[in-house]
C-alpha cells in the first residue's frame, strides 16, 4: 500500500521509521518532510495547511492511507477535507481536535463529565483576569487557550508575574489569536507523566506512558520548549495509577467526547499530573506527542499500520496492543538559543553513524538538504538522539553516547534528561 504521512518534524520522522517497518507498505510519502525522513520516505514540497495540494497529491498517486502527524492540520480540518473526497485519513476530524485546539473546551468538558482536573476559571476580557488574580493563591498557570507550538503556558510565582504574563497573553498576544482567551489553572505539584492513545471513536488502547522534559536548560531551568527530551517507561506509572486513569480519565474522556456529538478517532495524548490527590489531567493532545513518539513507538511490537487502520475502521477492540520490555531515551540536540532566537543553515556531521544500527535512532526535526545535497540545520529543534536499552539507565548511557556521534555548529542539549530517574533504584 501507499501512505502519506503529513507533517515535519522528528514526531513524523518516527512515524515513517515504524510504517518503514510494517510489510503492508510499499511507497511512502511525506509531505513536507526533513532531510531524515527522505530516506525513508519520498518528500513532496505541500506544506501541511495546503489542504487542497494535499488531497490532489493524494489522489494523483493514488495514495492508500494518510497519517496526519501535526495538530495545525487536525485543528483546521484536513480529516474532514479527505473524508469528503473517499480518502482514508488517520487523526480526528475538526469537531473532535478541539479537544487540543481549545483548552477552554478542554477544561469544560472535564468538569461536565468529572474527569480529574485542576480547578480553573476562563476569561476573554484582561481586565476581568486581572480582577481575578488579586484574589488568587500563588503560584497560578496562565494558560492560552488555542495551539501555541507547546509555549502558550506561564508558570507565575507572584501576583506581578501573573499580571505580566496576562498583559503578555491577553494583550501583546505573543501566542497570537491563541491568547484571545485564556485559561487560568491552579498550580499541581507532582511527577507528570506523559501516556499516548489510539483511539477509533469507542474504543481506547493505552501504549506505553513516557515523560517529557519541557524546559530549555538543565535543572528544569529556563523556557518552556516544545520537548528538550524524552523517556520511556515512567516508573512512576504504577499498575495502580494505569488502573485508575482507565476508569477515570481514559475511557471516560472517549465516552465524553462521543456524548457530546464528537467521536474521537485517532490519538488522545493525556499529559497528567501525579498529585497527592491522584491522578489529574494537565492538558490533551489531539495526536502524537513530540518527542514523545520517538520514545514510545521504537518500542511497540505491533505493525502500526494495522492499529491506524482498525483505528479508522473502528475496529480497535480487536487489536492487542503491546510493547517490548524494555526502555527508551531521546536528547534532543537543539540549535543554542532555542526558543528564542537562532541561527540555522550550519552542516550536520556524523549521521551515518547511526546507520544499520538497531537499538539507535537519529530522528530529524529540523533539517533540510542545502544545494549541494549536504543536511544542514534547519530548526530550533534538529536531531533527537534516541536509544533503547534493557533499562532507563543503560537507554540513556546509549542515547547520551550517540549525541557525541553527531556534530554541528551551535549545538545544544540537556544534559540530564532521565538523570534523576535512571540512577534511582526503582529502575533496577
Amino acid at each position: 500500500m501507499k501512505v502519506l504521512i503529513v507533517g515535519s518534524g522528528g514526531r513524523e520522522h518516527a512515524i515513517a521509521a515504524s510504517v518503514a517497518k510494517s510489510p503492508r507498505v510499499d511507497k511512502i510519502y511525506c509531505a513536507p518532510g526533513n532531510a531524515g525522513i527522505a530516506s525513508l520516505a519520498e518528500c513532496v514540497p505541500i506544506g501541511a495547511m495546503e489542504f487542497d495540494k494535499l488531497v490532489s497529491f493524494a489522489k494523483e498517486n493514488a495514495v492508500d492511507f494518510t497519517i496526519v502527524g501535526m495538530d495545525d492540520p487536525l485543528v483546521g480540518g484536513i480529516v474532514d477535507v479527505f473524508e469528503a473526497e473517499g480518502l482514508k485519513v488517520f487523526g480526528p476530524r475538526k469537531s473532535a481536535a478541539i479537544l487540543e485546539g481549545s483548552k477552554a473546551f478542554s477544561k469544560d468538558l472535564m468538569k461536565k463529565y468529572h474527569i480529574p482536573t485542576a480547578a480553573y476559571e476562563k476569561f476573554t476580557s484582561p481586565q476581568e483576569a486581572l480582577a481575578y488574580l488579586k484574589t488568587a493563591r500563588m503560584p497560578i498557570v496562565l494558560k492560552a487557550d488555542g495551539l501555541a507550538l507547546g509555549k502558550g503556558v506561564l508558570i507565575c510565582n507572584t501576583l506581578e508575574e501573573a499580571r505580566a504574563g496576562v498583559k503578555e497573553i491577553m494583550e501583546d498576544k505573543k501566542f497570537g489569536p491563541a491568547g484571545n482567551t485564556m485559561v487560568i489553572e491552579e498550580f499541581m505539584t507532582g511527577r507528570e507523566v506523559s501516556v499516548l492513545s489510539f483511539v477509533d471513536g469507542k474504543t481506547i488502547r493505552i501504549m506505553s506512558s513516557a515523560q517529557d522534559h519541557k524546559r530549555a536548560k538543565d535543572g528544569d531551568e529556563g523556557l518552556n520548549t516544545g520537548g528538550m527530551g524524552n523517556f520511556s517507561p515512567s516508573p512512576f506509572y504504577t499498575k495502580e495509577i494505569d488502573a485508575f486513569c482507565r476508569e477515570k480519565i481514559y475511557q471516560p474522556t472517549v465516552d465524553a467526547m462521543a456524548a457530546e456529538g464528537r467521536p474521537f478517532t485517532g490519538v488522545i495524548f493525556f499529559g497528567l499530573m501525579l498529585t497527592e490527590d491522584g491522578p489529574k489531567v494537565l492538558e490533551y493532545n489531539a495526536r502524537f506527542g513530540d518527542p514523545e513518539a520517538q520514545v514510545v513507538l521504537p518500542r511497540m511490537k505491533n505493525d502500526i499500520m494495522d492499529v491506524m487502520e482498525a483505528c479508522v475502521e473502528g475496529r480497535l477492540n480487536e487489536v492487542d496492543l503491546q510493547f517490548e520490555d524494555n526502555a527508551a531515551v531521546c536528547v534532543v540536540l537543539a540549535s543554542d538559543g532555542y526558543p528564542v532566537a537562532y541561527e540555522k543553515g550550519f552542516p550536520i556531521s556524523g549521521l551515518e553513524k547511526f546507520d544499520g544500527k538497531e537499538d539507535y535512532f537519529c530522528f530529524h526535526a529540523g533539517t533540510r538538504f542545502d544545494g549541494a545535497g549536504a543536511i544542514v540545520t534547519n530548526g530550533g529543534r534538529v536531531l533527537g538522539i534516541t536509544a533503547t536499552g534493557k533499562d532507563l539507565k543503560e537507554a540513556r548511557e546509549k542515547a547520551y553516547a550517540a549525541t557525541g556521534w553527531v556534530e554541528f555548529a551551535n549545538k545544544y542539549m540537556r544534559n540530564d534528561i532521565g538523570n534523576a530517574i535512571a540512577a534511582s533504584d526503582e529502575c533496577h
